[in-house]
């Protein structure tokens, strides 16, 4: 059996498209992830969904939820639990200025981006975001619109 030495990737870039579009962005925080067994693995591998995934605080620390990670598929009873809370990483001072954030009616901890940096570790990009109302996504899908249009006559 021939390894497939490109299975694995150093320059993951997995983007939630979904929390730009339901979600207006004001504050964005680079996050390191507590990661179990086979959990970077299958992140290399790209098998990350991160659509319904949210941040919240418990005891004074954040964890992210329904951030699936599927199961590697070499690992055998060593194999992690794919939708389990992993625990985010920030220092006492963005913990706090999030959890006091957090607190104010419309705001919410989303996960937008997750990517390996220059050290080989997992990281977690989160924002403090407010959620948009229908008109404002409406106004967001006619920019594109139109923008394409534009594009595609040639200006």
């Amino acid at each position: 059996m021939a390894k497939d030495k490109n299975r694995f990737s150093n320059t993951v870039n997995i983007n939630n498209r979904k929390a730009r579009f339901e979600f207006e962005l004001l504050d964005r925080y680079v996050a390191g992830m507590q990661l179990q067994g086979t959990e970077i693995k299958s992140i290399r591998e790209g098998k990350v969904n991160m659509q319904d995934a949210f941040c919240f605080f418990r005891a004074g620390e954040l964890f992210v939820k329904q951030m699936h990670i599927s199961p590697y598929d070499q690992g055998s009873h060593y194999n992690h639990v794919s939708d389990r809370e992993r625990k985010l990483l920030l220092q006492k001072t963005e913990l706090s200025k999030l959890e006091s954030k957090s607190q104010e009616k419309g705001l919410t901890i989303i996960p937008t981006r997750l990517f390996i940096n220059d050290r080989g570790f997992a990281k977690l990009e989160i924002a403090l975001g407010r959620g948009k109302k229908l008109h404002d996504k409406r106004a967001n899908l006619k920019e594109k619109d139109t923008k394409r249009e534009i594009d595609r006559a040639g200006y």
